[in-house]
């Protein structure tokens, strides 16, 4: 159990900021999931518009620290690969 002012004050900050984190990483996955359906339907145009829309999104979640920027620029680089290839 918390004792001091600042620990407790810690324990808010960071309930909270696991609220932002989790609605951030929450994002990034439902832009990748539009991805793989455009890609699952062959869709390419449609793949492509919404690559270009989660890319942004990829590298602000990067900036924000909820994701590590090897793990993003992986995962960038095998959704372009994947959509490059469709249709």
């Amino acid at each position: 159990m918390a004792n001091t002012p600042q620990s407790r004050k810690r324990i808010r900050r960071n309930a909270r900021r696991a609220d932002v984190n989790g609605a951030r990483v929450s994002r990034i996955r439902t832009f990748i999931k539009a991805i793989e359906t455009a890609i699952a339907s062959g869709k390419k145009d449609e793949a492509e518009a919404a690559l270009k829309a989660a890319q942004p999104e990829i590298a602000r979640g990067v900036a924000k620290g909820v994701m590590h920027k090897n793990t993003a620029a992986r995962k960038m680089s095998r959704l372009t690969k994947r959509v490059n290839a469709c249709g």
